[in-house]
């Protein structure tokens, strides 16, 4: 196959896959971006945002050819060689990537995860596994028996929903409010059965990295705004009034609308959709800190 081929092909799928995944976006059940139990009659109900064409169809297909072009690029070897079992791999990301989309665009949009999406990556990760029984897994040395990429999968499932209902646990108990949803939850314990163990520690390192970037950016611009209201609010004839108007239009936000709301799903569905596309890249880099942690086996 011609060397220039491929690459082509990888953007061309990446550009249908995100035009396609706006579309399935657009058709996708009202309950399936609405919160459990929400009641269509209620005061301060709203119908859920749809991905449109532009932005968000643009947007994902820039990102999806660009993730299927780097793995193309990057992980040519590790996808088209050393039989079926890296084929396996190759349609897992192939699939998962359009998943990952649909995640972070609800999220974004509606502040909701549907459980169809994380249950899609759970069975993903089931043919992971069967990439791994029938393959190896390069997160384990030849000699690994045949049950350790099951428990490092297991295990990493586990910890991936633990960890993050405790932090839930103890935001709720201690300081009275929900510091992560269920949603992300069952997306990281999916995510963390996708990727195993060690993929794991990378997926939630690079989420945490790319919150980090658009949260900073958001503080300044909640200072700015809130010191836009103190002014409005010290020049108004009536100080008091024009705060409790304020405070009364922030009340009306729906909670999905929330300007100071970030969203953690898209980051860990951006976490996962890199590592699995430079998965090789990863696993030449940094296996070495692995077997010093002796996590690998």
């Amino acid at each position: 196959m011609s060397t220039w081929l491929l690459p082509v092909l990888a953007v061309v799928l990446g550009i249908a896959a995100g035009f396609g995944v706006t579309f399935i976006f657009s058709k996708l059940p009202e309950k399936w971006l609405q919160d459990y139990g929400y009641d269509p009659n209620a005061p301060d109900f709203r119908l859920s945002k749809r991905m449109k064409i532009c932005p968000h169809g643009l947007i994902a297909s820039f990102f999806l050819a660009a993730a299927y072009l780097a793995a193309v690029l990057f992980s040519n070897d590790f996808f088209f060689g050393h039989g079926n079992s890296n084929i396996i791999r190759l349609i897992c990301v192939i699939l998962v990537l359009p998943v990952t989309v649909i995640i972070a665009m609800s999220d974004r949009l509606n502040r909701i995860i549907p459980d169809e999406c994380w249950i899609a990556i759970l069975i993903i990760g089931v043919f992971e596994l069967i990439a791994d029984l029938t393959g190896r897994s390069y997160w384990c040395s030849p000699e690994a028996e045949w049950y350790v990429p099951v428990l490092s999968r297991v295990i990493a499932g586990a910890l991936g929903f633990g960890v993050l209902w405790l932090i839930g646990f103890i935001t709720v108990t201690f300081f009275g409010k929900e510091g992560m949803g269920q949603g992300d939850m069952k997306l990281l314990g999916a995510c963390g059965f996708m990727v195993g163990f060690q993929g794991l520690i990378i997926v939630v390192y690079i989420g945490i990295l790319l919150a980090a970037v658009f949260a900073v950016p958001m503080f300044i611009m909640k200072r700015i705004r809130i010191a836009k209201e103190n002014k409005i609010i010290r020049e108004s004839d009536d100080p008091v009034a024009k705060r409790r108007e304020i405070m009364k239009a922030k009340a009306q936000i729906h909670f999905a609308d929330d300007p100071d709301y970030l969203a953690f799903g898209p980051f860990l569905a951006a976490g996962a959709a890199v590592f699995l596309v430079l998965e090789p890249v990863f696993c030449t880099n940094l296996i070495g800190i692995f077997v010093a942690m002796g996590a690998y086996r």
